[in-house]
C-alpha cells in the first residue's frame, strides 16, 4: 500500500516542500505518512496571506449567518467521514479507537457545531447604554482581531484544533494553524474540508514543520495579533514573553497536575474507576488529567489494592481494536521519559503496585508502550507528585484530614482540573469549591462539553476556550459615539473649553 503524502495549505493552494518528514503508527511504527516540513519562510507566506484576506474584508464582513453555514458544513463533512477519520487519527496518536471516535472525532464535530451556533447569536454590534449628559447616542461594537496563530498539540489534535480555528472563523478572523509535527493529518484534513466548504482563500492556513523554528517564528510573529497556545507550560512562558513586543493577546492553556480527593465517604468501586479513567483516558496524555489521587489514610490500604487489580486488568493493545483501553504514548523518547520518572520514584522509596515497565508480549516489541502504571506510598514533595509526567501513570498520596486534602490539592504551580469523590453531594461541592483549578469534575472527570469553558488557573494558563464567551477572546471591543445635538451651539461639552 502506497503511503500518502500531506503538503502544507497556504493562501488557498496545497502547497509541497523540498523536506520532508515521515510520520510512523505509535503502535507499530510503521509509517503512516509523509508531510511536508514546513520553514520560517513558509510561516511569514502563511502569515502575509492571513492578513491579506483580513485586510480584503471579504470574510469579516460576510455575514454571521454565512460564515456560521460554513463552519456546519465542515462539521457535517467530517461527521460522515468520522469512522475513516478516527481510524486515521488512531494510527496518527496511538488513541485506542473509542477515544479517537468519540473524544477526537465527536467532540470536534460539536465544538464547530456550537460555535456556529455562537456566530449567529452573537452581539457583533448593539445599541449602548444612554449616554446622558452627553447628547449623543453609542454604538457597542466586537470586531475580528485580524490574523491569530493557532498552535495545538499532539494528544488532542482536532479537538484542541477545533476550540482554537472555530471560535476565530466564526468571529471574522484569518487564521495561520501549526499542528504539531507529530500529528498533522486532521489540521489538514480540516483544511481540505474547510476549502470544499467555500472557505475564502487566505483565512485558513496550515503550516506543518517542528517546534523550534515554525512554532518558534510563527507564535512571535509580527503579523500575529493573537496567539493561541496550547502545550507545555515552559512553551507557554516563551510565548507570554514574545506576545510582548507587539503587545498581542494571547490565550495559553497549558499543563496541570490534577488532583482527585477521595472523600471519606466516597464509594469505593465508582472511585477506583473513576480514579483510573481520569488518568488513564487517551493514554493518560490528557493536559486535565487527575494524576494526583488523594485517599484518606484509613482506606488507603484497601484502596490501593482494588486500583492495582483493577489497573492490571485494563487491555493493552492495538489501538484499532474496540476492545483495547490503553495504546501507547506518542514516541520512544516520550516513554522513556516516563519509565525513567516511574524509577525515579521507586529508587525515593515509592511503592510501583501495578506496571512500571513496558509489557510483556512479541508484539510490543515495537512500539511506544507502557504498561498502567500505579505508584503508592509517594511524598507530596517528590518530583513524581508534583510534575507533570503525561502518560499513564498514578500517583497516589495519603491525608489524615479533608482540610489537608485540600491543601495538598492546592499546593502545586498548577490549577488545571481537579476531582472529588464522595457519596454526600453537598460535602463534595463544598470541597470542590475550595480547590484552585479552573475545572472541578464531582464523581466524574473529563466532563467538557461545548457550553462550558476550558482552562486553568496558576501556571495552567491564562484565558479559556470554548463556553458562551468563547467569541470574545477572539473580538476585540470598539465604542462608537454619534452626536445628536444637531451643531456646535447645541453641544454642552463643547462649552466647557470653546464657552458659549
Amino acid at each position: 500500500m502506497n503511503t500518502p503524502h500531506y503538503p502544507l495549505y497556504v493562501n488557498g493552494e496545497w502547497t509541497d516542500c523540498a523536506d520532508h518528514s515521515t510520520l510512523t503508527d505509535p503502535a507499530t511504527g510503521e509509517p503512516v505518512a509523509t508531510v511536508a516540513r514546513g520553514t520560517t519562510e513558509h510561516v511569514d507566506r502563511a502569515v502575509a496571506a492571513a492578513a491579506a484576506a483580513h485586510a480584503d474584508g471579504f470574510w469579516r464582513r460576510t455575514p454571521p449567518g454565512r460564515r456560521a453555514r460554513i463552519i456546519r458544513a465542515v462539521a457535517d463533512a467530517l461527521e460522515r467521514r468520522q469512522e475513516e477519520l478516527a481510524v486515521l487519527q488512531s494510527r496518527e496518536n496511538g488513541a485506542t479507537i473509542r477515544t479517537s471516535r468519540v473524544l477526537h472525532l465527536g467532540l470536534s464535530i460539536a465544538h464547530l457545531r456550537y460555535f456556529a451556533d455562537l456566530a449567529e447569536s452573537y452581539a457583533f454590534e448593539i445599541p449602548g447604554p444612554d449616554m446622558h449628559p452627553f447628547p449623543s447616542t453609542g454604538i457597542l461594537r466586537r470586531e475580528p482581531l485580524g490574523v491569530v496563530a493557532a498552535i495545538v498539540p499532539f494528544n488532542l489534535p482536532l479537538t484542541v484544533t477545533a476550540l482554537k480555528v472555530g471560535p476565530a472563523l466564526a468571529a471574522g478572523n484569518a487564521v495561520v494553524l501549526k499542528p504539531d509535527e507529530h500529528t498533522p493529518l486532521l489540521a489538514l484534513e480540516l483544511a481540505r474540508e474547510f476549502e470544499a466548504a467555500g472557505l475564502p482563500r487566505g483565512v485558513l492556513n496550515v503550516v506543518t514543520g517542528d517546534g523550534v523554528p515554525v512554532g518558534a517564528h510563527l507564535s512571535g510573529h509580527p503579523g500575529v495579533r493573537k496567539t493561541a497556545f496550547t502545550g507545555s507550560t515552559e512553551v507557554g512562558k516563551a510565548i507570554l514573553r514574545q506576545s510582548a513586543d507587539t503587545v498581542r493577546r494571547v490565550t495559553l492553556e497549558l499543563g496541570g497536575k490534577g488532583a482527585n480527593i477521595v472523600l471519606p465517604d466516597a464509594d469505593l468501586d465508582l472511585a477506583v474507576d473513576g480514579a483510573l479513567y481520569a488518568v488513564m483516558a487517551n493514554n493518560g496524555q490528557a493536559c486535565e488529567a487527575g494524576s494526583r489521587l488523594l485517599v484518606p489514610r484509613e482506606r488507603a490500604a484497601g484502596f490501593v489494592s482494588a486500583l492495582a487489580a483493577r489497573a492490571a486488568s485494563l487491555r493493552v493493545g492495538d489501538p484499532l481494536d474496540p476492545a483495547t483501553d490503553l495504546g501507547p504514548v506518542i514516541t520512544r523518547e516520550q516513554r522513556d521519559l516516563i519509565l525513567a520518572r516511574v524509577e525515579e520514584a521507586r529508587a525515593d522509596g515509592a511503592a510501583v503496585v501495578c506496571g512500571g515497565g513496558v509489557p510483556e508480549g512479541e508484539r510490543f516489541g515495537t512500539g511506544n508502550w507502557i504498561e498502567p502504571t500505579v505508584v503508592a506510598g509517594v511524598a507530596s514533595d517528590s518530583r513524581i507528585a508534583r510534575e507533570e509526567v503525561f502518560g499513564p501513570v498514578l500517583t497516589v498520596l495519603v491525608y489524615d484530614s479533608v482540610e489537608e486534602a485540600v491543601a495538598l490539592a492546592n499546593d502545586t504551580a498548577y490549577g488545571l482540573s481537579a476531582g472529588v469523590w464522595g457519596r454526600d453531594e453537598a460535602r463534595a461541592l463544598d470541597v470542590a469549591r475550595r480547590i484552585d483549578a479552573g475545572m472541578v469534575f464531582v464523581n466524574d472527570w473529563h466532563v467538557t462539553p461545548t457550553a462550558y469553558p476550558f482552562g486553568g488557573m496558576k501556571q495552567s494558563g491564562l484565558g479559556r476556550e470554548g463556553g458562551p464567551d468563547a467569541l470574545d477572546a477572539y473580538t476585540e471591543s470598539k465604542f462608537i459615539s454619534v452626536d445628536r445635538s444637531g451643531g456646535p451651539a447645541d453641544h454642552a461639552a463643547f462649552a466647557l473649553v470653546l464657552g458659549s
